[in-house]
C-alpha cells in the first residue's frame, strides 16, 4: 500500500482519523480547505484544496494510493461536489477510496441527507474506484446538540436508532485504510444498542444530571417548530427527516462491524457523555 490520503482533516472524523495514523507511524497527506487549520502531525503533509475545485483536488491527490473521502457537509449541491471529488481522485491515479456514507442510504431512504450518499455511492462505482463504503448510523455525540430547552423534539415516534460514536467510526475508518481486504464492501457502522428518544433523554438526564425530555412532535408540528430559523426548504427536510427516518425503523439497525474491525464493542451514548461531561 501507497499514501495514504485522509479529507477533512481539520474535521471531527478526518482528525480523528489523522490523529491515529500519525500515532501509528503512517504517512499520510492531508486534504483540507485552510491549511491553518489542519492538524500538525508527525509523518504528514499537508495540501489545500475544496471539493468544488476539481483541478486543485486532483494536484492535492497526486501520489494518494488510498484516500478517506469524508462526506461534504449538508448542502444543495452536495452530489455535485462528491461528484468533483470522485472524478478528481479518479484523475490523479487513487486505487481505493474508503467513503463515509450513511447507514440505509437509497435513492428513496427517507433521510433525505442519505439519498445525497446513495448517489455517491453510485459516483464512486462509475468512476472505477474500488471503494470500501462506511454506511454510518447517526453520531452518538451529536444527539445531545438536538436538545433544546430541556427538550429533545421531534416526530421521531418509537422509534429506535442504533447511533454509533465519532471515535467508532474513525477507528473503522482507519482499519478500512490499512487493509486492503476491505475493498468492495459496504459496511453498516452502528452502536451496540438501538434506543429510542425517550431513552436518550433519560441517559443525558442521569449522566449529565440535566433534565432532558423527549417531546414526540407530528410532521407537522416539526415543520412549524423549526420554520423560525430561516432555513432553506431542503435543509429544513433534511433535519424533520432525521426523525422520520427513525420513525420509520430505517435506524433501527445494529451491527458487530465495530467490533468486529476495531477488536473492542462500540461506545455506549453513557461512555460518550462521561467522556465529555464536567459532572463526572
Amino acid at each position: 500500500m501507497g499514501l495514504i490520503g485522509v479529507t477533512g482533516a481539520s474535521g471531527h472524523v478526518g482528525g480523528r482519523v489523522a490523529r491515529a495514523l500519525a500515532a501509528a507511524g503512517v504517512p499520510q497527506r492531508l486534504v483540507v480547505r485552510d491549511a491553518s487549520r489542519a492538524p500538525d502531525l508527525p509523518g504528514a503533509d499537508v495540501r489545500v484544496a475544496s471539493y468544488a475545485d476539481g483541478g486543485a483536488l486532483r494536484h492535492a491527490l497526486d501520489g494518494v494510493d488510498v484516500l478517506l473521502l469524508v462526506s461534504a457537509s449538508e448542502d444543495a449541491g452536495r452530489v455535485q461536489l462528491h461528484r468533483s471529488a470522485v472524478e478528481a481522485a479518479a484523475a490523479a491515479g487513487v486505487r481505493r477510496v474508503v467513503y463515509t456514507s450513511f447507514l440505509g442510504a437509497a435513492p428513496d431512504c427517507t433521510f433525505t441527507f442519505g439519498r445525497d450518499h446513495a448517489a455517491t455511492e453510485e459516483l464512486l462505482t462509475a468512476a472505477g474506484l474500488q471503494a470500501t463504503v462506511l454506511r454510518d448510523s447517526f453520531y452518538l455525540d451529536v444527539l445531545p446538540e438536538f436538545v433544546t430547552a430541556g427538550a429533545l423534539r421531534g416526530p421521531a415516534g418509537s422509534g429506535r436508532v442504533a447511533a454509533v460514536a465519532r471515535d467508532d467510526v474513525a477507528e473503522v475508518a482507519v482499519a478500512a485504510l490499512l487493509d486492503d481486504s476491505h475493498a468492495g464492501r459496504t459496511y453498516d457502522v452502528t452502536g451496540a444498542q438501538a434506543l429510542t428518544l425517550e431513552e436518550v433523554a433519560a441517559t443525558i438526564t442521569r449522566v449529565t444530571g440535566e433534565p432532558v425530555r423527549y417531546v414526540q412532535e407530528s410532521v407537522e408540528e416539526a415543520y412549524a417548530s423549526r420554520a423560525g430559523f430561516g432555513a432553506p426548504a431542503w435543509e429544513v427536510d433534511g433535519w424533520v427527516s432525521t426523525y422520520t427516518a427513525i420513525a420509520a425503523g430505517e435506524l433501527d439497525v445494529v451491527s458487530d462491524v465495530v467490533q468486529r474491525l476495531t477488536g473492542h464493542p462500540p461506545r455506549t451514548l453513557e461512555d460518550v457523555l462521561r467522556a465529555r461531561s464536567p459532572r463526572t
